[in-house]
């Protein structure tokens, strides 16, 4: 293998398949990437067994051949060369990788690449294409509410589904739920998945950024993305997302409009008294015009804000977890929020005010 390649190509390339390659003490050559030039490309590969990626680099090939790289020395070397050092030279001699530059000549001992993992790259009629800023955007609205835990696969993912000319994105944790709806168009043949909750991450950092349209395919037990340059397969979950749709309230007894802004402060200072629970007691009284957010500490002591905001419906007292609450500012992008309950031991909805395509659900705590 003999090639020469633009810096910051190689280092987006690298940063971008290095975090996919896994640290796996039974199989080190997956701790590598996988250099394999081809057909005037340079491919990088990585894989985890649950994750696979390979990105296509343009290059100046003189000799065809293939090379496993510890993926932290690589990236670690390249990140740290000069700005001064535009091009690189890679050359593989006798089981060693030569890195050339204006400002330096390395070596890096390469492992042996019999072990790794054959990447396939496989398609298939059934194709769906999106725009990659609308699918991550999904992807990104609601990946959070994910269980952490692996006793139900099915809420340790995301669920990405169809209806009509919308995708959905669903996640769940029992606890909090949110649903992103993305219109797009000609989705017909896309098929429902479940995507595991720690690739959903992975694919957020790979093609975030990425300004043109995926492929979406659903093969065997893979679900495949790909762009111009970058082929992505993940492992999907076997399972039944729960019909969350019937436990979202149908209608709203209290409401509450209030501006962004000031309920993400007043829940930041309720934070310092809210213990190791993070609970804060909402107070809501309609015709006393007042929204009031609670928290005490035993050690730290307490705090009452009353926030400015719009009210309508019954009174009500309810507690919540307010880290919950804090998770889901980030998928809404308007200046005022609503806030929908349907009573005592109902869980609150919330929702941008003029914008109905993210729908936030937590539940509330016991007493």
């Amino acid at each position: 293998m003999k090639l020469e390649i633009n810096k910051e190509r190689l280092l987006r390339s690298i940063q971008k398949a290095e975090k996919i390659a896994s640290k796996n003490l039974t199989l080190p050559v997956l701790s590598c990437l996988l250099f394999e030039t081809k057909n005037g490309l340079l491919k990088i590969k990585a894989t985890n067994l649950d994750i696979s990626i390979i990105i296509n680099n343009k290059a100046k090939i003189e000799k065809d051949g293939v090379a496993a790289i510890p993926s932290q020395t690589i990236s670690s070397f390249i990140s740290n060369l000069p700005k001064s050092d535009t091009n690189i030279n890679l050359e593989l001699k006798d089981n060693n990788l030569l890195v050339n530059t204006k400002s330096s000549d390395t070596t890096i001992k390469t492992q042996s690449t019999e072990d790794f993992p054959e990447i396939k790259e496989t398609s298939s009629e059934s194709q769906t294409r999106v725009k990659s800023e609308d699918f991550i955007n999904g992807l990104n609205s609601v990946w959070y509410s994910s269980s952490n835990s692996n006793i139900k696969p099915e809420l340790s993912s995301v669920y990405v589904y169809k209806d009509e000319s919308n995708l959905f994105f669903v996640a769940t944790d029992s606890f909090r739920l949110a649903e992103k709806k993305i219109n797009i168009k000609n989705i017909d043949n896309f098929e429902d998945v479940l995507i595991p909750f720690k690739n959903v991450t992975e694919i957020i950092r790979v093609f975030d950024g990425v300004d043109e349209d995926l492929s979406l395919d659903l093969i065997e037990d893979q679900l495949v993305l790909k762009s111009e340059e970058i082929y992505l397969s993940s492992r999907i979950v076997d399972g039944t997302f729960p019909d969350y749709k019937q436990i979202i309230p149908k209608e709203s007894k209290t409401n509450i409009n209030v501006l962004k802004e000031d309920f993400i402060q007043s829940l930041k200072i309720s934070n310092i008294f809210s213990g190791k629970f993070n609970q804060v007691i909402f107070s809501i009284l309609p015709e006393d015009k007042i929204f009031e957010i609670q928290s005490n500490s035993n050690d730290l002591g307490e705090t009452k804000n009353v926030i400015k905001s719009k009210l309508s419906g019954d009174n009500l007292k309810i507690s919540f977890n307010s880290k919950y609450i804090n998770d889901c500012f980030g998928s809404i992008k308007s200046e005022s929020i609503s806030l929908d309950f349907s009573g005592l031991d109902k869980p609150m909805i919330i929702k941008s005010s003029n914008d109905d395509s993210f729908t936030y659900l937590v539940m509330p705590m016991n007493k």
